[in-house]
């Protein structure tokens, strides 16, 4: 007889890639999407909250994810800078391949734009939906989607130059 994952198992698995490309997509910081993830999980083991639907326990995790990006840009630790100067010793430049035109000119929009194009996008969410996970409204959010597409197209209209 086979084990039966226990419900948190069954969560990361049925949510991870949701929960790591939203946070990644906010932060656009690997180390930082992988502890907002963390953290997401986290929230979900110590609360145990019982869901309504299918689409009531998504949103939840949308709305965990999208509560503990807005924490990183809150967090007075990363508004703390220094010279570069200072930390070159400790720099070790590796290979890193070239993002692609769309994946450069994505990491360009400002991070409110990102989440929405993610959100509605690639986790298929309508106008609506997203206008409720982020609280604001729906003109807000067509809105932004506006504004991101007519800044992707003209960004990749220049050749992705201006994206690189």
């Amino acid at each position: 007889m086979q084990p039966q994952p226990c419900p948190a198992e069954a969560m990361v698995e049925k949510y991870a890639s949701m929960v790591y490309k939203l946070a990644f997509a906010r932060t656009r910081s690997r180390e930082e999407a992988d502890d907002i993830f963390q953290e997401v999980f986290l929230r979900y083991v110590s609360k145990a909250p019982v869901f309504d639907s299918p689409a009531h326990e998504k949103a939840w995790f949308c709305r965990v994810t999208i509560n503990c990006s807005n924490s990183y840009w809150r967090n007075p630790f990363r508004r703390r800078t220094a010279p570069l100067e200072a930390a070159e010793h400790c720099i070790q430049p590796g290979p890193e391949p070239p993002p692609d035109d769309l994946d450069a000119c994505l990491a360009r929009l400002s991070p409110e734009l990102r989440v929405t194009v993610h959100l509605y996008y690639y986790e298929q969410y309508s106008t609506p939906e997203i206008a409720a996970l982020l609280g604001k409204s729906e003109s807000a959010v067509r809105t932004r989607l506006m504004r991101a597409r007519r800044q992707l197209r003209e960004d990749l209209q220049e050749g992705g130059s201006s994206c690189v």
